[in-house]
């Protein structure tokens, strides 16, 4: 099972480290490329999974917020003749996210920076004591989006159809995407940004920032990312950085908006996604919670997958820190509604 989980990955760094190009550890800017791989035993909040249920009832409840669920137990999928199955839900990790300033660096990969013999430019995390050329309290994220079952792969639930069955890949690279770069290029994937760039719908996200933090965000405001702020661009130009925590995990919730956005990531939850998953343009955000699982994994208490938008005041200080601890990993949990047949 250990080897099964493993060859993917072995056989991605293999492929990565046998170019002429490639490095490990090199400066790029104000520190290194640091990261570790994700330990399923040790780095993943397995409690992110609850509650558990059956139809609109919790089998296996938790303190974490629930989106809702069919309200009949039974369900039934396929025509002409319908098979008739069980209403489940529950919380699936199923990608993994990086969010750092260093092009090529891959910190949910052990940390390792390639060199594919051109330069993408260096992001950056100011303050407001940096300036000269950037502006004060804004920051600059490459992101990289991973497919990575985990529970198929652990084999912890076997012979559920439920499960995503795919192996590891590197499925999305923003270095290579003149979009997530360039604002007024990223307009091609959200034309409707313009129409909430007033104070009033901004101001709307206050009450999202409430709602997430407490239970779970607003799905009607999908233009707010709660406390972290707007959800437009739809790339890692964050206008507004209140720290690294704040600013990496709203380059992350943008990355997730990006991929349904461009039709690579789909509906999960809810009764429409039982018998099969749907287009999801604009982003359901109670659909995903996301784990911190670099520099520093949170395994325990509420905060430790908080929804889409939630503060990132809560958890307990230390998760980020300077130089070292400056590349950011996430585990993203998805909520699964299916019909089990």
């Amino acid at each position: 099972m250990l080897l099964r989980l493993l060859a993917p990955i072995v056989a991605l760094l293999v492929a990565a480290l046998a170019t002429p190009a490639a490095a490990q550890g090199l400066p790029t800017g104000p520190g290194r490329c640091s990261g570790s791989f994700v330990n399923p035993v040790t780095d993943v909040c397995w409690g992110c999974m609850f509650p558990l249920s059956l139809g609109s009832l919790k089998i296996w409840p938790s303190s974490r917020a629930d989106t809702k669920n069919p309200d009949l137990p039974i369900c039934a999928c396929g025509t002409p003749v319908p098979r008739i199955g069980l209403a489940m839900g529950f919380w699936e990790p199923v990608r993994l996210v990086d969010v750092t300033t260093k092009p090529w660096c891959f910190p949910n990969l052990g940390g390792i920076k390639l060199n594919p013999g051109f330069s993408i430019g260096n992001g950056y995390a100011s303050d407001s004591s940096q300036v000269g050329g950037q502006a004060q309290n804004s920051a600059k994220y490459h992101v990289h989006y991973y497919i990575y079952p985990l529970l198929y792969w652990l084999e912890v639930v076997t012979d559920f159809l439920c499960l995503e069955a795919s192996s590891f890949d590197v499925a999305y690279l923003s270095e290579i995407d003149p979009l997530w770069q360039d604002d007024e290029l990223t307009t091609l994937l959200n034309p409707e940004a313009a129409l909430f760039t007033s104070p009033l719908a901004q101001a709307a996200c206050s009450a999202d920032c409430i709602s997430a933090s407490a239970k779970l965000p607003m799905d009607e405001l999908f233009w707010c990312s709660g406390c972290q702020g707007p959800m437009y661009p739809m790339n890692g130009n964050i206008g507004a950085n209140v720290g690294m925590k704040q600013s990496a995990r709203l380059a992350a919730e943008r990355m997730i908006y990006k991929m349904h956005r461009q039709g690579l990531a789909w509906g999960t939850s809810g009764p429409k996604a039982l018998c099969s998953k749907y287009l999801m343009p604009i982003l359901k955000k109670s659909q995903y919670r996301l784990q911190q699982v670099n520099p520093t994994a949170m395994v325990s208490g509420r905060e430790a997958c908080s929804p889409i938008g939630a503060t990132t005041l809560l958890p307990k200080a230390g998760q980020v820190y300077p130089v070292k601890g400056e590349d950011v990993g996430f585990l993203v949990w998805r909520k699964r509604n299916c019909c089990v047949l």
